[in-house]
């Protein structure tokens, strides 16, 4: 009940606050398995791509954003309401949990987000993405869509405590689903690799970001 509430009432009014720009949506599948692969520069990115996608979509999210206080905890809450699975950044053993309640949603024939870079970009550069998507995609038997969000670190800036959406306004961009049977005759390793950095070329596409070829050195993401 708290989710349809969420959507049939905040969702809406949360999207006349933050009045997005959508392209691409006709990308994202109306049911099924599929996995939104994102980059990331802010925490609103984690509110922004449920609100402009018409369905429900679940993301590993770090447990920080499920214990703030004032607005960040009415933004917790929300994400919580939508489905989103707390992962402690330091805890390996429960991010593999994690990823392991992910594969579930994908199975049950859900939508699942996540973000490759496995933390925000806080220089807004592209980094190299960890292969936990691959695996997801190749043992749920799942398309990935890329995803490219713009202009969100301006509204919550890093260190800032509350979203000003009034200044600026985003934008998500959808790009076309990346097949997982291209890359299923590999070997699991490469197979993972190979997805993952094809994956990342298309969300830079979409982006226009810097590309560094390098990971993110506060990513804390499962590789392997």
């Amino acid at each position: 009940m708290l989710y349809w509430f969420m959507y049939r009432v905040v969702r809406p009014l949360l999207r006349i606050v933050f009045r997005p720009v959508v392209v691409g949506l006709e990308n994202v599948p109306e049911d099924g398995p599929v996995i939104l692969a994102s980059n990331h520069l802010s925490f609103v990115d984690s509110v922004l791509i449920p609100l402009v996608v018409p369905r429900r979509v679940t993301f590993i999210a770090k447990a920080e954003y499920f214990e703030g206080k004032g607005v960040a905890r009415v933004l917790g809450a929300f994400l919580d309401a939508m489905g989103h699975i707390p992962v402690p950044r330091t805890e390996q053993r429960a991010a593999v949990a994690a990823l392991d309640i992910a594969l579930g949603v994908l199975n049950n024939g859900n939508a699942f987000a996540i973000y490759p870079e496995g933390t925000r970009s806080e220089d807004g550069r592209l980094y190299r993405g960890h292969t936990g998507v691959g695996w997801l995609a190749l043992n749920a038997g799942a398309s990935v869509v890329p995803v490219a969000v713009k202009g969100t670190e301006k509204i919550m800036p890093v260190g800032s405590k509350i979203p000003i959406p009034r200044l600026h306004r985003p934008g998500v961009k959808f790009g076309k689903p990346i097949e997982y049977a291209a890359f299923a005759d590999m070997p699991p390793a490469k197979a993972r690799r190979a997805m993952v950095d094809e994956i990342m070329k298309e969300i830079q596409k979409l982006s226009r970001q810097e590309y560094t070829g390098v990971y993110n050195e506060r990513s804390k993401q499962i590789e392997g």
